[in-house]
């Protein structure tokens, strides 16, 4: 979670790549509810769907938003009337729901959920040394799934061959199972920098 501030600073942005900046999603109550653009997001703040927070949270419709001014560390769009800030924090002023987090099926999150570990002897290896395991084998109709994948090291999965893990003799660690992360840590997850003001919500989703 976040728990510490310290300013993000980076390299200016072309405005093509600032309106494909991330900008956080909070609901009518302020739990985080996705992350979305900053095209998409103007477009709920001048449409009305939505408000802007600023940095001590305070929210502005897009008559007040164009008018908080552009710190030294925001992006912002060139307009005809200036320079218009980039929010942070989006507000959804009737949408109440916290969605839960729907978490693809990929080698990454694999691992992250079995927290890098080689599900049959616990091992912790170099990233690189990892294999992802069926543990009911494709030749024998095991499918893609959280249930049948597991994270192995590179010798247990040469070890466990074609074979189930009680005919290897190789139990596993945990039952593999659908990971079951709240939505801010699976924000947390696919944002892995995420804006010093997305903290609190994060922190309290």
């Amino acid at each position: 979670m976040l728990t510490e501030t310290s300013v993000i600073r980076r390299r200016p942005v072309e405005r093509r790549e600032v309106l494909d900046l991330p900008v956080l999603v909070v609901n009518r109550h302020f739990a985080p509810v996705c992350v979305t653009t900053v095209r998409r997001a103007f477009v709920l703040l001048y449409g009305g769907a939505a408000l802007a927070l600023d940095e001590r949270g305070d929210v502005h419709d897009f008559g007040g938003w164009s008018r908080v001014p552009v710190r030294v560390e925001d992006d912002a769009l060139p307009t005809l009337q200036g320079a218009l800030r980039v929010p942070r924090v989006l507000h959804l002023v009737r949408y109440d729901r916290v969605p839960r987090a729907t978490v693809r099926l990929t080698r990454k999150n694999l691992m992250l959920r079995d927290q890098h570990q080689c599900q049959y002897c616990a091992r912790r290896p170099a990233v690189r040394e990892l294999n992802v395991d069926h543990v009911v084998p494709r030749c024998r109709g095991g499918r893609d799934t959280w249930e049948n994948l597991v994270t192995s090291c590179r010798a247990c999965n040469l070890k466990k061959g074609h074979r189930t893990p009680d005919e290897a003799g190789m139990g596993l660690l945990r039952e593999p199972r659908v990971p079951r992360w709240t939505t801010a840590a699976h924000i947390l997850l696919v944002s892995p920098a995420p804006f010093d003001e997305w903290g609190p919500f994060l922190a309290a989703g």
